[in-house]
Parts: C-alpha cells; structure tokens; sequence
C-alpha cells in the first residue's frame, strides 16, 4: 500500500480558505425584488408563489418555509429571506426576479415648536388675519390626513399625543394597533391611529432582542421616534420646556390635528450605547412602507438614510418609497449628517422630498468668562449651574492620560482624561470623534468641574446645544482658538460658564447646519438634491421617559421634552408641512405638493441677505435645495411641476436602472433625465448646448399671465422659451423650454469642474415661482 504523504503548506492553506468556505454556505439575509403586483391574486396566493421560489432553491419545503422573513404583498412584490450567496445567485437568475440584493447590517441608520412659529405656522390670533388666509384654518390643522412615521416608535403618553376633540378616525384607515412589550391597543386612540414593529431582520442579525436595550413593541425607548413623530402632527400643549426651562412655551406640530401611524424599524445596536444611534434594516423598512401602504397613509415621513450612496434598485428606502408615490402617497426623507462635504447626501431618488436643515431664530446663549476678562459666546442647555466664581481652565491634551495618542488628545474620549489631572477644572474639548455629550461624560468622570466644547473647522459657527451632565457649554470654530489662545499664553488660566437663558429673533437666521449633508448627488446628478431645507437645528419635541435627555446609559435623567438636532428633525417639518397642504388640496399628487413647497421656498434669512452656511459663506443649492420652507407661502403656489409615475419609470430608462417595475417597457429612445418635469435643472456636464423641456400647470388664478425672470449661473447662457405663459382657467397646462449653453465670449472665465447656479422664477405679479439650477461645465 502506497503512502500518501500531506504537503506542510495543505493545512494552513485549508486555515486561510475556511472564512471564504464558511462565507459560501453561510446564510444571509437577502431581499429578492419582482416589482409591482398585478392586484389580481389574493395575498396567500402572493404568499405561497414567494414560497415555491424558495422552495426551488432549498433542500425541503420546511427549510423554504423557515427561511422567509417577510412576503411583501400590498404594493412591493417581493420577499425577504435567509439565503446562501449560491441561492441568491439561482434566484437572480430566473426572469421574473428584478434584483437581488443582500441586507448589509448598519447600512442604514437614523439622522438624528419655535420652529414652526419661525416658518410662519404660529396660530393666529390677530382679528385682521382673515381665516381664510390662515394656513392652519383652511387645512383645519391637518385633519384627516394620515402621516406615517417610520423611526424607532413612540411614547404614547406624551401629552403631544393625547386626541381630546379630535373626530373620529378617517374611514380610509385600515391599519392595526399591534400588542408587545408594555405597548396594548390602549396606547392607540384618535391621534395614534395605528402602530406597527418589524424585527424580523434585525433579529436574523443580532439574534433575539435584549430586551433591556428596547421594547419587541411600537413603544419607544430611544427618543427619537417621539421626537420625530410630536414635530410632524403633536397637538399643542402649553407650559412645556427642556430640562432647566429652555426653550420654554407652547409646544405644537406642524399638523396638530394630522392622525399619526407608528412603524417601528429602528431598535438598539447591542454593544453600543443609545447616543450611537439606532439602526434599521432593510428588509423590515420595506414591510414597514409595504404595510403603511395598504394601511392608507396619505405621508411618509423616513428620518432615516445610508451612509454611502446606494443605487435605486438596491436602496429599500428608493424602493418602497417609489410604490408609495405610485398611490399618491407623499414621502419625505433626511438628506442625512455627512455635511459640510460635497456629495454625501442621501435619499436622492427624485420621487421622494429630500430635507436638508437649518437653524430657527432661537439660541440657548450661556458665554464663557475668561480670567482676563473677555466675554466668549456660548450655546447649552445643560441645567446645571456654578457658583459665580472663576475656576482652573485647562485644555484636555493637558490633562490626558499618558497612553493617549497625540491625534486624539483634545478629544475627551472615554477613559482619555486623567482624573489626577483634571479634578475641579474647566475642561476644553475639541469635537471631532466620539459624541459631544459623551465627552461631557469623560469629563465629569474624571472630576472636572465643568465642560466646554469647541467647534471643529467643519461646524463652524453651528452650535448644538445639548443637556450636559455637567455645567457646559459649546463654542464656535474662532472662539475656540481664542480660548485655546487664552489658556496658552497664560500661567494659571481660569474661566466661569455663565448660565445660559434663552433668546429669541437672533439674526441672521435660517442659516444652513453644518452636519446636514449636501449635494450633488453620486447616484443621480441630473437631479438637484436636496429639494428644500427646514429647521433641524436645537429643535424641541416630544421625548420618550425611558430614555434620557443625553441617551448616556449613565444619565438618569427623565425628560417629557427634548432639544435635538439633525436632518432627522427637519425631515418630519417638511412632512407637516405635507399633511396641511394634502388636507387643503386632497386632490394634487405628491409631486405637486413638492413643487408647490420647493418653488415658494425663500433664500432670505430675516436680515434680508442671502442665507448662509455656518461660518456666515453664503449657501447654494447644494445645501439648501430650493431653500427655506414657507408651508403659508406653499398654499397657493400659482403654478406646479406636476410628475407621474410613468415619467419617472422613464427616467430611470434613461438613467440606467431600469429594473423597477417589470410591467414597463422602456422606449427605443428614452427621455434625456435632465427632461423629468422637476423644479429644479442640474446639468452635471455641459459640453455646447443642452434643452430641457418643463411643463407647469396653473393652481392659481384661472385667468393669469406669467412673465419669466432668469438670473443665470456665472458664464452660463440660459434662454427660456417662451418668456410669457398665458392661463386661462385653473389646471392649465403649458411646456417651455430651457437652453443652455456656455456664453462663448467669456468661456475661459467659467471654471470647469465646479458647478455654478442660477434661479428661474415664474411670477404674475402675485406668486413667484421659482426654480435653482446648478450647471458644471464639462
């Protein structure tokens, strides 16, 4: 018998091949893609065909049945289920299969009253304000309409939620109150209509819940949800504040009297602490919409986003947002909390109302006092206080301890600071890593005394004010080099943190949050993304009791309200906003009402100068979308670029991806994009001459002339055709064309690579309707 000798290198090569062996049979969660259904099977039928797909695929029919997660069976045809890549990769084989895609953990993540006085929502009480021209009044505060909020649930006993003299709830209702974890149909009432959990995903990832991290029900531990859910429609309650009484007064949604339906996607990240933020997967958010969508919501609104650009036919938000709109359903989403770098945006897809955020006229000033006498501006809404007195001031690299690398010693991260060091001293920390409340944390663990964060050159002048642990207070970018200045040149450098008080018509404002992230789009640059932008800055809201002000696992504190900031909190103003405007006018598509918010949008801050970014650069378009939202001004638009569903299906002819709906054939010869009837052009790379047609349509007066006004990007020629739109009765359609092209006598002073913008305004002496473009020379 002949000896068979096993080569040395054998067995560590079979050591480095076992994590791709392993990765072959391992099963993952994928989301298999069919479209649209036909509304001709019932949906156990629906169920049953998803499962023979399993089952063709899988060993035994027990095996299929124990591997689906969810059948998608309202408007999204479709399923989610546990696959090996050899399984997904039969499957995306087969004709009827759009796209196949795998659901990647923490690819999506949550972007986390005076706002809506500052957009011009404040209840009237003058006698000469006619009722008719009341935004409030006319949309009878939103009722009737059904808003759903997809995020990480609701505190139901907040008083934002409470439905005393609210009618009965709209018949077009079809939803469920879902029972879990403290959470009972008792929870739902005229307000809460509805309210729905989807973990299926997530548990297929994490394993099953901890149920000391989150409740298995709509009930939110988080804040978040609640946050999000009382600045879309919470009723108003008066006498209400932040902890330490900021930011007191009377609290209120944008529609106060709109019915709200809970869809829990978002829960805990184990192993992370809650102020790390929540994450959501996919294949529950596609559930989730599925089910809004036959449960009868009139508005979506989705704080909620990727972090890296993700193509439509493989991002679930583009998805189930794009079955949504078909029923005429409104979807607003965060742009996301990647700024100020160009192209970091998310939720670009033109069917959905992208938010970017911005300051209200309200500030939380608590200054600084150097030792030397200088006064520094400050922002906080930490209740606590020190005793007037000047005490040890220290940057934090100089009480680090030792171990702490040199490009992390300003930042306080937990464990950084040496308790020796630090006691009873105001500390200054530089943001950058880690979160700005848990540096207060680190402070106050090593014994400091008090806490002052300064700004990064990247936030600028935006401050977020945030309940500290700690007596603390944030500066801006220059203010923190001063103070950094301060403790430098002096032997024993001391400060005091004035307590802070809030103040109200600060100017200039908006101006545009530093965090919120901006365009151009990677995924779709012929489309200008954002849309719109609204107060995400400092915004109070509805808090949930199981969490605290800070989310800090070692904050005890309880908060019935809380300021927040992020492109979540400006994403649910525009979907308010939404609500007010489908109640005045039940008949316009979501499209419509996106022309109508983006075309009366403003790009003045209340000092009559062009709004600006954080560091006072005046903004573009790229962060502002269209502007600031005026929801009085979005009433009466006078004109609207109105869109279908098919004219989006051939945009995506013509950009590409094409697999959406299985029952559209592209023409030969699709649309340019750049024709889409959006108001608002990107042309990504001119090279000569490019023509887009637009179409609007008259919702103003029936007998109305319109005369165009065109201030053009720098070096760019731009020619609208024709320069007057004659109406004569309301639902009047008329087309134009934009030419534009390179002013060839001052070429050379256009910059290529870099987008210049220019506006287009329609107006008839009453209404002004205009649209940004943002055009790159190639």
């Amino acid at each position: 018998m002949e000896n068979f000798h096993v080569p040395l290198f054998l067995p560590l090569l079979l050591l480095l091949l076992l994590p791709l062996l392993v990765s072959c049979t391992e099963k993952q969660v994928y989301i298999v893609y069919f479209g649209e259904h036909s509304g001709e099977k019932t949906l156990q039928e629906i169920e049953e065909i998803h499962h023979s797909y399993l089952f063709s695929v899988k060993e035994t029919e027990g095996d299929a049945t124990s591997s689906l997660l969810y059948s998608y069976k309202h408007s999204i045809n479709g399923f989610a289920a546990l696959l090996s890549p050899d399984e997904a990769s039969k499957l995306s084989e087969k004709e009827e299969v759009l796209s196949i895609f795998r659901s990647q953990p923490r690819k999506y993540s949550m972007h986390t009253t005076r706002s809506w006085e500052f957009a011009g929502l404040k209840e009237s009480i003058k006698l000469k304000n006619s009722e008719k021209e009341d935004l409030l009044l006319k949309s009878r505060y939103g009722d009737s309409v059904i808003v759903g909020m997809l995020d990480n649930g609701v505190w139901p006993e907040s008083k934002s939620f409470n439905d005393r003299g609210m009618g009965p709830i709209p018949k077009s209702w079809n939803g469920i109150c879902q029972s879990g974890d403290e959470f009972n149909s008792s929870h739902c009432n005229k307000k809460i209509v509805g309210a729905r959990f989807y973990i299926k995903g997530y548990e297929a990832f994490y394993g099953p819940l901890n149920r000391t991290l989150d409740y298995r029900s709509p009930r939110d531990k988080d804040g978040h949800g609640t946050h999000t859910s009382s600045t879309v429609g919470g009723r108003r309650v008066k006498h209400v504040s932040a902890l330490g009484g900021f930011a007191s007064g009377t609290a209120s949604g944008g529609a106060p009297l709109a019915r709200l339906a809970i869809y829990k996607v978002c829960w805990a990240v184990p192993g992370h602490g809650k102020e790390d933020g929540n994450t959501c997967f996919e294949e529950d958010m596609l559930a989730a919409i599925d089910d809004a969508i036959g449960d009868g919501v009139d508005v979506l609104s989705i704080s909620i986003g990727t972090k890296d650009p993700t193509p439509f036919n493989k991002d679930g938000i583009a998805i189930g947002a794009f079955h949504a709109i078909k029923k005429n359903i409104v979807v607003t989403c965060s742009a996301g909390n990647s700024g100020p770098a160009p192209s970091t945006l998310s939720n670009p897809a033109p069917w959905i109302i992208t938010v970017g955020a911005s300051s209200v006229d309200r500030e939380f000033l608590s200054p600084v006092k150097l030792g030397n006498g200088m006064i520094i501006k400050g922002q906080t809404v930490t209740p606590y206080k020190l005793k007037n007195k000047q005490y040890p001031l220290v940057y934090a690299g100089q009480v680090a301890n030792p171990d702490v690398p040199e490009s992390l010693l300003g930042q306080c991260l937990p464990g950084c600071l040496s308790s020796k060091k630090a006691k009873g001293k105001i500390v200054m920390c530089l943001r950058g890593n880690g979160t700005r409340v848990g540096k207060g944390m680190e402070v106050k663990r090593a014994g400091g005394i008090g806490y002052v964060l300064g700004n990064s050159e990247a936030n600028g002048n935006e401050l977020a004010a945030d309940a500290h642990v700690l007596p603390a207070t944030a500066v801006s970018y220059l203010n923190a080099l001063q103070i950094l200045k301060y403790i430098n040149s002096t032997k024993a450098p001391t400060a005091y943190i004035i307590p802070a008080k809030t103040v109200l018509d600060i100017k200039p404002s908006p101006f545009m949050a530093a965090f919120s992230s901006r365009g151009p789009s990677t995924i779709s640059p012929d489309i200008l993304k954002p849309d719109i932008t609204a107060p995400g800055l400092n915004i109070l809201a509805a808090w949930s009791e199981a969490s605290s002000p800070t989310k800090l696992e070692e904050d005890k504190r309880v908060a019935k309200y809380n300021i927040l900031s992020g492109t979540s909190m400006s994403c649910p103003h525009i979907g308010g906003a939404s609500a007010l405007l489908k109640a005045i006018h039940p008949g316009w598509s979501s499209a419509a009402i996106r022309s109508a918010l983006m075309t009366s949008a403003g790009l003045i801050n209340n000092q009559g100068n062009p709004i600006t970014d954080a560091s006072g650069t005046q903004a573009d378009p790229f962060q502002f979308g269209s502007g600031h939202f005026r929801p009085s001004k979005a009433a009466d638009p006078g004109l609207v670029y109105d869109a279908s569903y098919t004219d989006y299906l051939l945009y995506l002819c013509s950009n590409g991806a094409q697999n959406l709906d299985s029952s559209f054939k592209c023409p030969e010869h699709s649309p340019s994009p750049v024709n889409l009837n959006y108001p608002s052009l990107a042309i990504p790379k001119l090279n000569g001459t490019v023509t887009a047609v637009r179409t609007v349509t008259n919702v103003g007066g029936s007998k109305s002339v319109y005369f165009v006004n065109v201030k053009p990007p720098p070096g760019i020629s731009i020619k609208i055709s024709p320069a007057i739109l004659y109406f004569n009765h309301i639902g009047q359609k008329r087309r134009f064309t934009i030419t534009v092209k390179t002013e060839s006598e001052i070429t050379g002073s256009v910059e290529k690579g870099k987008y210049a913008f220019g506006w287009y305004t329609w107006s008839d002496g009453i209404h002004n309707v205009r649209s940004p473009m943002a055009v790159l020379v190639a």
